[in-house]
């Protein structure tokens, strides 16, 4: 090994040679201790949550609502219905000169007739099939 002054620089003794050049910084000292960084990084944060939560949050809150809302009016059109059907029975009960069966027999031609007109038109919104035509049951 030479150890003169004409040894080369990448010979194994020069710590240099061992050791990877550092990377330099594009940001100085100065804008790390003043500026408005923290006031950047602040509102990098706050919009970054409020991303996710218009994303995830927001969706299911409004499908949660829309489900307890539902229900809701779900249970109060059944009632109002069930209480309707119970004030008929009991006007056309005290209106008719017979007994109870009177209003049952008249509500329940009623009832078959819309059923059997509901049941009937099941397949008129159904979409054609690939030839044009819709099934037939």
């Amino acid at each position: 090994m030479e150890t003169g002054s004409n040894a080369s620089p990448t010979s194994s003794t020069t710590p240099a040679a061992k050791t990877p050049p550092r990377p330099r910084t594009t940001m100085s000292a100065s804008s790390l201790t003043g500026g408005d960084w923290p006031a950047q990084a602040a509102d990098a944060i706050v919009t970054a949550v409020e991303t996710v939560r218009d994303r995830t949050t927001t969706p299911i809150m409004k499908i949660a609502r829309g489900l307890v809302f539902g229900i809701f009016a779900g249970t109060i059109i059944i009632t109002i219905g069930v209480m309707a059907i119970i004030g008929v029975v009991r006007l056309l009960d005290e209106t008719l000169p017979s007994g109870v069966w009177l209003p049952y027999s008249i509500l329940g031609v009623i009832f078959t007739v819309v059923g059997t007109l509901i049941f009937r038109r099941r397949n008129a919104s159904a979409p054609a099939t690939a030839s044009g035509t819709t099934s037939t049951r």
